[in-house]
């Protein structure tokens, strides 16, 4: 006969003995061990600001579920920080790491058979491995995310961690001298916090929130708040009361949960990247593919009517002064799905009934007076991309939206910088840089650098860049990413040579080399793939399993 004394199935009876007996190495008593198990999946690390202030919130969610009858048990996982993997090969390692979190979670929690789980991260990979790890072990879990930073005040005028860059190019152009950069080095990042802008982290971090997975109002608290505390330990509360309901993950990331993410993704105008984010969640949640053109439907009909930094210069602190999310889905609330359920127990229409208006209409604007008719961001396709590629209509000077200009390749992103730092590249070209996807790349880097020279160099205004890779959200410019198929697998984008003519039509959603088809076929005629040496280990491994961009660059 079965104990029934103990909830973890894994505990129960003889066969149980041994485990308990390992718990109990660690001071758990049979008081702690009768009642369920929660993993608290803490990814706090010193090496990475949006994670530092973790192990207080893990603490505080340990409290909430010891309060409301449960045992907490702490691991952890890896969290790489953009910022610092950026402009070096560290950069490949950032996309192919939201994979492993995903299966090292999978691996302890169902090693260890826990009965839910709340789990902690923040930044660009971390929050999308974690919610593709709800998705697929399926058991009660809420996420919560440890908050943006505040902005850098400089001169008056609020800055984001992009500020550094800004001021390499004021220092090179004599307009600051090397004791002002080093005090703007020194206050760009005030405090712990995911950036405080709307990159990758932050948009995440608010579409868990909106597909039910956080609590209400959890996106966009800054991290340095105790709001922040508490949510944490309310946190620790839901988790157990979707373990006494038996609502699992899956009965929040329903297809209907998705449609309300992209929803909000296009009303925000958030960072292009969270699109192959959203498609691996989908997958794991065993809901099949998410094409990209269902993102290009809601980009068609939702409005843009948020806008935050890089599309304004409004930051995070100010997307969650004029009410966050909660205010943000409030004026999208014709195109969402009311009856979608939340971790809070309470479905989406339920939370929104209780919500007020914006507070700041200069960040969220009414569905009525948007800042675009259309979404933030948007899918073009074409010969250049008859998969898909992706685009920040929310981040492009209005003068760009149809962009004709000349070809100018280059094979890898330091090439790049180096032609566009040398003045290789003039006004009205578009700068081409292939071999940087998932599987060229390999690990499919952010284009952050080529962008900011762009800008550096007065060219911003007038030159495009078009890339198989992935830009940060804290890009702005007339960019597109994600080209699918890659140059590595075969795309057109391998043979573009310098000269040839490239038309970018963002309201008409097209990507076009305009070149004959007898000639293109004649070039991949003569194309062959390129060698291209990495270090031996993970990268390998990845190129031979990830997927297309277009498909979200999941591994199978």
């Amino acid at each position: 006969m079965e104990d029934e004394r103990y909830y973890n199935r894994l505990l129960k009876g003889d066969q149980g003995a041994l485990k308990r007996a390992l718990y109990k190495s660690m001071g758990f008593t049979d008081e702690a061990l009768q009642k369920p198990l929660i993993a608290v999946v803490n990814s706090y690390t010193n090496a990475t600001p949006g994670h530092y202030n973790l192990n207080q919130l893990c603490g505080q969610v340990q409290k909430g579920i010891e309060a409301a009858g449960g045992t907490a048990m702490v691991f952890g996982t890896i969290a790489p920080c953009d910022g610092i993997a950026e402009g070096h090969d560290g950069m490949r390692y950032v996309l192919p790491s939201r994979d492993l979190i995903a299966s090292s979670v999978e691996c302890m929690v169902r090693a260890h058979r826990f009965d839910g789980m709340v789990l902690l991260g923040s930044c660009d990979k971390i929050v999308p491995g974690m919610l593709m790890a709800a998705a697929r072990i399926n058991i009660p879990s809420v996420f919560l995310n440890g908050g943006p930073m505040y902005p850098a005040v400089y001169k008056e005028k609020h800055y984001d961690g992009n500020i550094v860059t800004e001021a390499v190019g004021w220092k090179q152009r004599g307009e600051i001298t090397q004791e002002e950069f080093e005090y703007i080095e020194n206050i760009a990042e005030p405090c712990a916090g995911s950036c405080a802008m709307l990159g990758t982290a932050n948009t995440m971090g608010c579409l868990a929130e909106v597909m039910g997975m956080s609590l209400p109002g959890s996106g966009t608290v800054p991290a340095v708040l105790s709001r922040r505390l508490s949510l944490a330990y309310e946190s620790g509360r839901a988790v157990m009361e979707l373990v006494h309901r038996g609502i699992r993950a899956r009965d929040i990331l329903t297809k209907e949960a998705f449609y309300n993410g992209i929803t909000a993704l296009m009303g925000m105008g958030g960072s292009t990247n969270a699109i192959m984010h959203l498609q691996a969640i989908y997958k794991e949640a065993g809901l099949g593919s998410l094409p990209l053109t269902v993102f290009d439907g809601f980009s068609r009909k939702v409005p843009q009517v948020a806008s935050i930094y890089p599309a304004s210069p409004y930051d995070m602190v100010d997307f969650y002064e004029a009410g966050g999310v909660p205010a943000l889905l409030k004026e999208l609330q014709e195109f969402l799905h009311e009856g979608a359920l939340t971790v809070s127990g309470k479905t989406v229409g339920e939370i929104l009934a209780g919500t007020q208006p914006a507070s700041r209409r200069e960040v969220i604007r009414t569905a009525s007076h948007p800042f675009n008719s259309n979404g933030g961001v948007a899918i073009l396709t074409g010969n250049l991309a008859p998969l898909g590629s992706v685009v920040k209509p929310a981040a492009i000077p209005s003068h760009m939206m149809h962009f004709e200009g000349r070809a100018r390749v280059f094979a890898s992103e330091q090439e790049a910088i180096d032609g566009i730092l040398s003045g290789d590249v003039r006004e009205q070209s578009v700068v081409v840089l292939r071999y940087e996807g998932p599987k060229g790349g390999p690990g499919m880097p952010e284009m952050y650098r080529p962008m900011k020279c762009l800008e550096g160099m007065g060219l911003s205004g007038s030159c495009a860049l078009i890339t198989d890779g992935r830009f940060s959200g804290s890009n702005r410019g007339c960019f597109v990413g994600h080209i699918s198929p890659e140059a590595f697998e075969g795309g057109l984008l391998a043979v573009v040579e310098d000269g040839d003519r490239i038309i970018m039509d963002i309201p008409d959603r097209k990507l076009t080399l305009d070149v004959t088809e007898g000639e293109l076929r004649e070039r991949m005629a003569r194309w062959s793939v390129p060698e291209k040496q990495i270090e031996p280990g993970y990268l390998e491994t990845y190129r031979k399993i990830s997927r297309s961009a277009a498909q979200g660059a999941v591994v199978e």
